[in-house]
């Protein structure tokens, strides 16, 4: 299996599998002198992990990081840093049955197709617990860009029908929703359970806002800015579309009301509108970045569905276990960790594009 790994100067190679024994993260190109504690990457972790309310899955995990390289006496050594975290609670058996069975919504089927062969325990390495090794890389570009400045605020924008209609960053930690509208959290509370009883599953979205990036991050032609946040969003298993700024509501705008003007505050360059959501032509122009993952609703549900065995059999299926009755909650630190490793390498990629910059930093 080849593209494990994500980045070009800041670079992550993520391993492991649901239901193996553990899964981590190597991160290579972190500078060295960094501040970094296993308890940084913690916090990002305790984020993700289960069973933190009723709406997420009752697996047991503590998912506790250890750091074995590229840290020492609190500070990274400019060397790869390797990060683990134990499987604790695997019931592999409660998987048994779908050996050679295709799960409606899940990857079974194509990795089947690909690969000839696949752990079917939990997904293996297409299950969403692969994104412990995401978690725990971004959790380091966090701390690197709050080193520079740039801050993340990312939340659950709606659940289901349920949407936000008013924004209180407080009140994000507040709720297992991590809504920032105590309101909209209540009705969402409401909205899963009627999905619970029903045996269903819901999705949502995920809003992003980034503060702090400089102008000029991004490449103009294939390593857009936007392009690179898309793809990096993308490749989270459960997202099935990203926006930029004003995202798919673009397509009914006119180009006079599209357009972000210039003018100058402060003595400063900057836009009276940020339709744009932060990114002009592929680069940054210095504005609050604002992106939007939609989270597909959760395929492992109760009620019977109709599929096919490998041997082309068509059976009903219903399937049993431990799952998320909604990806959404657990699923907004793994996009704020996403947006957070494509800035840190496009942050160290606009080191080397200017001459003068370069003679600066060598003091010629």
């Amino acid at each position: 299996m080849s593209r494990s790994s994500f980045g070009n100067r800041f670079t992550v190679t993520t391993w492991g599998e649901s239901h193996g024994k553990a899964l981590g993260a190597v991160v290579d190109g972190c500078p060295a002198g960094l501040p970094l504690q296993e308890s940084d990457i913690q916090y990002f972790l305790d984020r993700r992990k289960p069973g933190q309310s009723r709406y997420t899955t009752s697996r047991q995990e503590g998912d506790q990081v250890a750091i074995l390289s590229g840290v020492f006496q609190g500070r990274t050594t400019g060397t790869p840093i390797s990060m683990i975290v134990w499987n604790k609670d695997q019931r592999s058996k409660d998987y048994g049955n779908l050996a050679y069975t295709y799960r409606p919504g899940h990857a079974d089927f194509g990795f089947d197709q690909k690969y000839g062969f696949r752990d079917y325990r939990g997904g293996g390495r297409s299950s969403g617990r692969e994104t412990i090794g995401r978690v725990a890389a971004g959790a380091i570009a966090s701390r690197i860009l709050s080193e520079m400045g740039i801050s993340l605020c990312t939340y659950t924008r709606s659940i289901g029908e349920i949407q936000i209609q008013s924004f209180d960053p407080q009140a994000i930690n507040k709720n297992p929703f991590y809504m920032p509208d105590p309101l909209a959290a209540d009705k969402a509370s409401a909205y899963l359970e009627e999905c619970m009883k029903n045996q269903d599953s819901a999705g949502g979205v995920i809003e992003c806002r980034i503060n702090g990036v400089p102008s000029g991050l991004g490449e103009p032609v294939f390593d857009k800015l936007d392009a690179m946040l898309a793809q990096a969003i993308m490749s989270i298993g459960a997202v099935k579309a990203v926006e930029i700024g004003d995202g798919t509501a673009v397509s009914t705008m006119k180009g006079s009301t599209d357009n972000d003007g210039f003018t100058v505050k402060d003595g400063h360059i900057t836009k009276s509108t940020n339709h744009a959501g932060g990114i002009l032509g592929g680069i940054s122009d210095g504005s609050q970045i604002l992106l939007r993952a939609h989270i597909k609703p959760t395929p492992s549900i109760s009620q019977p569905q109709n599929t096919v065995t490998k041997d082309k059999e068509p059976i009903s299926l219903e399937i049993h276990g431990r799952h998320d009755p909604v990806i959404v909650p657990r699923a907004v630190v793994v996009v704020e960790s996403m947006a957070a490793l494509v800035l840190t390498d496009a942050l160290f990629t606009n080191m080397s594009c200017q001459m003068d910059k370069i003679k600066t930093f060598y003091n010629r």
